[in-house]
C-alpha cells in the first residue's frame, strides 16, 4: 500500500499495491498540472480522504484539489459505469518517490488522439532525480 497526501496534510489517499505504470498525459489540463497519474476505483483500490474542491472537466471528469494548500490529489469519473463502479486516480507526485521510483511511465495522448502510446523505458525516478 501506497499513500500519498497534499502539501499541508488535509488530504490523503491510499492506493493498494504498487502501480503497474504511472500515466504522463498531454492534455490541457494534465500538462498544466504536472501529474502522474495511478487508476483503480474507488473504494476499492483507491481511497481518498479529506475536503476537497474539483474543477470540473466536461462532463465525465472532475479534478480534485485541497482547498487550504492547492495541490491536486485525484481526479474521478462524474459517474458510475455501467458495472456500477466509479474509476479513479490518483497523482502520484503526492506519495514519497522511493517506493514507486521503477515504476513504468505510461504515455497517454490525451490532446490530439486520445490513445495509449508505447512506453519508452522512462520510470518515475527519471522524471523526479
Amino acid at each position: 500500500m501506497i499513500h500519498g497526501s497534499c502539501h499541508c496534510g488535509a488530504v490523503n489517499w491510499s492506493f493498494r499495491g504498487i502501480p503497474e505504470g504511472a500515466t504522463a498525459c498531454n492534455c490541457t489540463v494534465c500538462r498544466r498540472y504536472g501529474t502522474l497519474w495511478a487508476y483503480d476505483y474507488e473504494g476499492e483500490g483507491i481511497h481518498v480522504s479529506g475536503p476537497t474542491r474539483a474543477y470540473v472537466r466536461g462532463k465525465t471528469i472532475e479534478f480534485h484539489f485541497c482547498p487550504s494548500c492547492g495541490c491536486v490529489s485525484h481526479w474521478r469519473a462524474q459517474t458510475q459505469g455501467e458495472d456500477g463502479r466509479r474509476r479513479i486516480a490518483v497523482n502520484l507526485r503526492l506519495t514519497e518517490p522511493g517506493p514507486i521510483a521503477q515504476v513504468p511511465i505510461d504515455h497517454f495522448d490525451g490532446l490530439d488522439t486520445f490513445d495509449d502510446l508505447p512506453r519508452d523505458g522512462r520510470c518515475v525516478a527519471d522524471y523526479w532525480f
